[in-house]
């Protein structure tokens, strides 16, 4: 009966970290979406043009802000909860792959094969430079 109660317990806890984690991801998901939004509206404000430049924003400043918070916190100390927050939570729902694929296919589909090259290279090859640059300015400050 003893082993059957302690089954039971562990269960529970389980389930309790399990939606203590859902709603983490939840709150930052939706905290990500809405300032994709914010970010996305204001690019397409004051940029005129076929390029989705709303897009490529959100992703490298998606990308800066991922690198800079991996450089930040050291991953051994920091919460599973906190990661899923910042991580699969905000920036998740933050950054736009998706919309990112989307786009390049449309620009495929229409006939419009350089822009797509153009709007892949610069997704990925800037994205990838903005995590540089945010490890390079978090090990700069550390230094500080």
């Amino acid at each position: 009966m003893v082993v059957g109660k302690t089954i039971i317990s562990i269960f529970a806890a389980a389930k309790k970290v399990i939606m203590y984690k859902i709603v983490l991801l939840l709150a930052g998901g939706g905290i990500g979406t809405v300032a994709r939004y914010v970010v996305s509206d204001y690019t397409h404000k004051y940029y005129i043009g076929n390029f989705p430049m709303g897009t490529l924003a959100v992703n490298m400043l998606g990308s800066f802000i991922i690198g800079l918070l991996w450089g930040m916190f050291n991953q051994e100390n920091m919460s599973h909860g906190l990661r899923a927050f910042l991580f699969i939570g905000i920036l998740g729902g933050f950054t736009t792959f998706s919309s990112y694929a989307l786009e390049s296919y449309n620009m495929i589909k229409a006939g419009d094969l350089k822009m797509a090259m153009l709007n892949v290279m610069a997704n990925n090859v800037l994205s990838i430079g903005m995590v540089l640059i945010g490890l390079m300015l978090t090990s700069t400050l550390q230094k500080l």
